[in-house]
């Protein structure tokens, strides 16, 4: 197996060529036979339409050649078997054992890695099912009504995703078993928000951070020992910490009780460890985040087929590799057509920019072509009376990644003008793929639109645990392949250390730097 830049595969100069000789006008092909045949299975009942991409047979088949020269499914399944692929960190990635063994077991010293995810899994399970039993209460006495995570970046980004994504759910299903808030934020005022709105002889806090010694997540966790202190209640009966087992939370008498994870998990991979399992667990009860664990790992299994319009994770990251290198776009819009989903965009972005954000290859040497582009992204209908303007008629092109359902969460909905409000999300949603793709034409410049911008959709009938499994996992594997592609680690993020550095520079007094003396002056430092 070979890890090699994309530009000295053979097949980058083709595609290139492909990209100058062979433009596929799409906005003129999209029709009722495309829409129905560009469809790829995902898990949890999930489909993937790509019809309105830029894409033709042609396109196909020189991506499913770039997928089999740089080997991105044995890369996979090396990945899986426990090989060290975080080249910068010299660690494993093993986000995906989380869900299930899919390779062969991984042995560290001796140390069956995938039995100690599944006794955490069930350790942090069963805790949360004696909260609800009533096992464990506060100073008070009184059972918890509330949790509250405190972390920041992948400590809060996926797990307050996934928690809002399935709340609704869980409210109509009977499901919801403790309200859930986070804090992130080292600014005072998030803390201080959250706790002024809640009962702290009634909340459990979690405090996540894998060292130990994440800067924002110790000052917040100081921030609620004080008011726990001040309300007269003994913070280590109303807090649990998720880290690894090497750093200064880790059997601490200071928590009722610590779960684990450990190096191989990244922060923005670690909703399906206890980082975000606590939190639904606790919220949601330990039999819905099984289920989505359940989707995650189906998705998981999918993306090991080799034929990419059988993988739609493999095709989604295939062609956004062909917009990002060959068609020379520099963004992804995320756009949910479904409320839950508010906050997936960010989470994405978290893990698309800082995965594959990188200039240098695996071996620390620039690369000569583009990586990972900038993802943003709103839910939809909003989106369409904020930025939406600059996608239809602006200078630019930017792809965009449609999600939908059929069903809503609640089945709470009233009839106007003939449709109900789910209906009318679901028209907009095919509305705008189809304006984005085709356009209008118009004698008024102002009300001509270009159309040719493409898009994909993933759509199904409710979100669901499961689903939501299947929707995180196909993203996780989606910036794993590119990053394949692109021959990057996707596994670390020094982009966030030296920021970390300076801050500690300023906090200290010692700066070294007379611009940052004289911006922290300005701030007040």
């Amino acid at each position: 197996m070979q890890f090699i830049n994309f530009d000295k595969t053979d097949v980058y100069k083709r595609l290139a060529e492909h990209a100058k000789n062979n433009v596929f006008d799409f906005r003129k092909r999209l029709d009722a036979k495309r829409v129905g045949e560009c469809i790829a299975p995902m898990a949890a009942g999930l489909k993937y339409s790509w019809a309105a991409k830029a894409v033709d047979e042609g396109t196909v088949n020189l991506l499913q050649e770039l997928a089999n020269e740089q080997e991105l499914i044995s890369k996979y399944k090396v990945l899986l078997d426990g090989e060290m692929m975080n080249t910068g960190e010299k660690r494993k990635v093993l986000h995906h054992l989380l869900r299930g063994e899919l390779g062969q077991p991984v042995i560290e010293d001796g140390k069956n890695i995938g039995e100690f995810y599944r006794r955490e899994l069930a350790r942090f399970c069963d805790f949360a099912a004696s909260v609800h039993e009533g096992k464990y209460k506060g100073t008070t006495g009184k059972p918890f009504s509330s949790v509250i995570q405190i972390g920041i970046g992948g400590s809060d980004l996926g797990p307050r995703a996934l928690y809002l994504a399935l709340e609704n759910w869980a409210e109509t299903e009977g499901k919801k078993k403790l309200n859930a808030k986070f804090i992130s934020n080292v600014d005072p005022d998030d803390a201080s928000q959250i706790i002024s709105n809640c009962r702290l002889d009634q909340s459990l806090f979690i405090l996540v951070s894998k060292s130990g010694t994440t800067q924002e997540t110790l000052a917040n966790e100081l921030f609620v020992n004080y008011k726990l202190i001040k309300a007269g209640l003994d913070p280590s009966k109303h807090m649990v910490a998720v880290t690894s087992e090497t750093s200064p939370l880790a059997h601490n008498s200071a928590y009722l009780d610590s779960f684990y994870i450990d190096d191989y998990i990244g922060g923005r991979y670690s909703s399906s460890s206890a980082v975000g399992g606590c939190i639904l667990s606790l919220a949601f009860g330990p039999e819905v985040f099984r289920e989505f664990l359940s989707g995650a790992a189906e998705a998981d299994r999918l993306a090991l087929n080799e034929n990419i319009l059988q993988n739609a994770a493999l095709l989604d990251a295939l062609t956004g590799v062909w917009e990002r290198n060959f068609l020379n776009i520099p963004y992804t819009a995320v756009l949910p057509y479904s409320q839950a989903l508010s906050r997936f965009p960010a989470h994405l972005q978290q893990m698309d920019m800082e995965s594959n954000g990188k200039r240098v290859n695996r071996s620390g040497e620039p690369v000569d072509y583009d990586t990972g582009p900038v993802i943003f992204g709103e839910p939809g209908t909003n989106g369409q009376h904020s930025f939406y303007q600059l996608l239809h008629q602006g200078t630019g092109v930017t792809p965009l990644q449609f999600i939908g359902f059929t069903d809503s969460q609640r089945h709470d909905d009233v009839t106007v003008d003939n449709s109900v409000s789910q209906t009318k999300l679901a028209a907009n949603l095919a509305a705008q793929i189809v304006a984005f793709a085709k356009g209008q034409e118009s004698g008024d410049r102002n009300k001509e639109f270009p159309g040719g911008r493409p898009s994909s959709l993933i759509y199904g009938k409710r979100l669901t645990p499961e689903v939501l499994g299947s929707l995180l996992a196909h993203y996780e594997n989606k910036v794993m392949f590119q990053g394949f592609v692109w021959n990057v680690n996707s596994y670390d993020q020094e982009g966030v250390q030296l920021g970390k550095i300076l801050t500690k520079k300023v906090l200290s007094g010692s700066f070294g730097d007379d611009a940052l003396e004289a911006y922290s002056r300005m701030l007040g430092v």
